[in-house]
């Protein structure tokens, strides 16, 4: 036996049950999960709650599966950015080749369970999604281009689209509408993340945009951005498919999302500074949680 195929046993052989769900990046799968219950839930159809149950969490485990693959392909980086490196992979816990193997066969899986369970659009579109997470932004976008998580945001759109799809074996257009909040709602959501983690991608090389073209164009594009998703998230209620309550968390929040970016743009030094970046950081998480939830609420009790 190798040295290399000994050390990737006893690589194998340390994972434990708790290793391999974080490979499945838990708290991103929980965000997919709920957006795409959101798109079965406002889809118009009638309510099966077993076929409902089962294309969730084929949803929930193609999200996962893109997560392990992310993390096989990303090993390296991982390894050297402080917020990464105890992940399973980098930390040695698990090997990369049982990452991939595990990645791929749980694609297989979400994407045949979905298709057997609801129909073969919306596994095309789950299957899209990994493909599109997987291969345009992991492996190409995001150690290539400053605007890796513009463009790559797409794929954490997708979920409401899928969910959708699910329940009707179409398109309409309130998923897509969903599909644009989540996109223009992604890049100033990282953006201040990665003003607090600046560091750490520069270390790996990763050329996020605080580290290419510096915190201050970060700090205009995170409030430019801020001042067009706001608009854009009153959408489902100008549009006629959400209801009152939704329009004033929309609008309400959507205005404290500004706020907070503005703080972002105006406060660029010390502690004061990245005070704003973590607060918007956890402010969008938040504001995002509460326009689906009021949504999926809003349908359900209506």
């Amino acid at each position: 036996m190798t040295d290399i195929g000994l050390e990737a046993r006893v690589r194998l052989s340390t994972a434990t049950p708790g290793d391999y769900f974080q490979l499945l990046k838990p708290r991103v799968m929980s965000l997919v999960v709920f957006t795409a219950l959101v798109g079965i839930v406002i889809a118009p159809h009638a309510p099966h709650a077993l076929i409902d149950a089962i294309s969730l969490l084929a949803i929930a485990l193609g999200a996962g599966a893109s997560g392990a693959l992310n993390q096989w392909w990303d090993a390296d980086i991982d390894a050297v950015m402080s917020r990464t490196r105890n992940r399973p992979i980098p930390a040695g816990r698990i090997g990369a080749d049982e990452a991939l193997a595990f990645g791929l066969t749980l694609s297989v899986f979400a994407v045949t369970l979905l298709g057997l369970a609801a129909n073969w659009f919306a596994a095309f579109l789950l299957a899209f999604t990994i493909a599109y997470y997987v291969v345009v932004y992991s492996m190409w976008l995001k150690r290539r281009t400053v605007e890796n998580i513009v463009i790559g945001g797409a794929a954490g759109a997708l979920p409401p689209v899928v969910g959708w799809a699910a329940a009707t074996g179409s398109l309409s257009f309130e998923p897509l509408v969903l599909f644009a909040i989540i996109f223009l709602w992604t890049p100033p959501h990282f953006w201040a993340l990665a003003l607090l983690k600046s560091d750490d991608y520069a270390r790996a090389g990763v050329p996020m945009l605080p580290v290419v073209l510096g915190p201050d164009v970060t700090r205009r594009r995170i409030l430019l951005y801020a001042l067009v998703v706001a608009p854009v998230g009153l959408a489902p209620w100008a549009l006629g498919f959400a209801g009152p309550v939704f329009g004033i968390v929309a609008a309400v929040g959507g205005v404290a999302f500004v706020g907070f970016a503005l703080a972002v743009h105006l406060k660029r030094e010390g502690v004061p500074a990245r005070r704003a970046a973590g607060r918007m950081f956890g402010f969008s998480i938040l504001w995002l949680a509460a326009l689906f939830a009021t949504l999926a609420a809003e349908r359900l009790f209506s």
